[in-house]
């Protein structure tokens, strides 16, 4: 997918939009909650997307809203970030503390082997660009943090408690 598409959207407004987020998260829930996935397709690539909100890639995921499974949630989020399907169990692979932007918010990781994309993502507001590569030939702006878990996962990093 082409950034071509992708509306130019400054560091600040990010930042802001992010933390104006985490204040209504603040009101109305105790505890943030997240789901990413680590989705391998057959040749073991790895997928990821870009948002339009935030620099860099990332591992596909999101928030779990009130009366949803983790598991429901990393479906949800996988469908609607790269139209990518489940073809085994998820597997879990840990809980993290993200204090990137609020001191309680919490991310859990899942493992997700052979996921298969059931169509291409078209670009949206939320998604500009996505797809599968190669875990040693990732896009230069992955986010450090997307890195760090991928080496956690290769077993070429210890497994870290915060994200």
């Amino acid at each position: 997918m082409s950034e071509e598409n992708a509306p130019e959207v400054s560091s600040k407004w990010m930042l802001f939009l992010a933390r104006i987020l985490h204040i209504w998260f603040l009101l109305s829930r105790g505890m943030t909650l997240g789901v990413r996935a680590a989705c391998f397709d057959g040749q073991g690539r790895v997928f990821l997307v870009k948002h339009g909100y935030m620099p860099g890639w990332y591992l596909p995921g999101g928030g779990v809203e009130w009366g949803e499974t983790m598991l429901t949630a990393l479906a949800k989020e996988i469908r609607e970030e790269g139209n990518l399907v489940l073809t085994e169990p998820a597997q879990s692979f840990g809980l993290y503390l993200n204090r990137n932007v609020t001191p309680r918010d919490h991310v859990q990781l899942y493992v997700c082997r052979n996921v298969e994309q059931t169509a291409p993502r078209e670009p949206d507001k939320e998604i500009i660009e996505c797809g599968f590569f190669e875990i040693g030939n990732l896009p230069e702006d992955t986010t450090p943090a997307t890195r760090r878990r991928l080496a956690e996962i290769m077993g070429e990093a210890p497994i870290s408690e915060e994200w």
